[in-house]
């Protein structure tokens, strides 16, 4: 699934064809996704100015003339700028085609995507309203860390995950991110020390960081913008690892299943502290 350094590569790819553009065009093949995309888009979006593209946690927002265009990946999404005569494929659901001859793409082969549109301030749509704070800006601190952690016995790895308190450290990068905090992934959370924190905030931000700079990780269905693939995944400290030595201690790296997700570790590493 496509996760926070996914979502910002494709950002960073999508803007410069993007912003300040006029939309011709809107293709609908497949409405049925996570969310059935609006019809009326065929008429909304046509002559409409993109003034910009942002993200909010896993979301892009594309603002428009008279509204905001809502963006997932869904598990299996990309999105992709194209020229105008570029055929569709099986699972191209969705195009937006520019006045000056290209066209964004939307593929999802497995549906969980969605388009949707927003007339009203886009932070106050259902979606993005109770959303965490966003950890790559100044708000995620060990202060905050600290305090969001102290009446939890929630393991830390899903309370770093719980997009209530901070978005888009999915699975992927609170494995990669724990064993660089020397963090055992089923210590409470409310164990954690000041230093733990701000130890953890500085990791997390550095994940994602190194995974945005590498075109964050191709696992499965992921490419940029440009039909890339993401190159983080061969860097992995412990994710996907199981059984292979610990790259710090030599360790076997352990594997257990937190919440139905998979959970990899080094024991030596990150002994954990109950």
């Amino acid at each position: 699934m496509p996760e926070l350094p996914e979502v910002e590569t494709t950002l960073r790819g999508l803007e410069p064809h993007l912003a300040g553009e006029t939309i011709a065009a809107v293709i609908i093949r497949q409405p049925r996704l996570r969310w059935e995309i609006p019809a009326e888009l065929i008429q909304i979006l046509p002559q409409q100015t993109i003034h910009r593209l942002t993200r909010r946690a896993k979301y892009l927002l594309m603002t428009c003339d008279t509204g905001t265009l809502i963006l997932h990946l869904g598990m299996s999404g990309s999105l992709r700028i194209l020229l105008t005569d570029t055929p569709p494929e099986k699972h191209d659901h969705f195009d937006l085609i520019l006045t000056n001859g290209k066209r964004m793409r939307l593929r999802d082969p497995r549906r969980f995507g969605a388009v949707l549109w927003y007339t009203g301030e886009v932070h106050t749509h259902p979606l993005l309203a109770k959303l965490g704070v966003e950890p790559l800006e100044s708000a995620f601190d060990a202060d905050f860390l600290y305090q969001g952690t102290r009446e939890r016995n929630t393991p830390i790895k899903q309370r770093i995950m719980d997009h209530h308190l901070v978005v888009g450290v999915g699975n992927i990068y609170a494995n990669e991110s724990l064993f660089r905090a020397n963090i055992h992934p089923l210590r409470p959370a409310k164990q954690l020390t000041f230093a733990d924190c701000a130890r953890l905030v500085a990791e997390i931000r550095a994940t994602l960081t190194e995974s945005i700079q590498q075109g964050g990780s191709t696992l499965r269905d992921f490419v940029s913008a440009t039909g890339q693939a993401g190159y983080f995944q061969q860097s992995y400290w412990v994710y996907g690892r199981n059984g292979e030595p610990c790259r710090i201690c030599g360790e076997k790296i352990l594997h257990i299943k937190q919440g139905q997700r998979a959970s990899f570790y080094c024991g030596k590493c990150q002994k954990i502290e109950m």
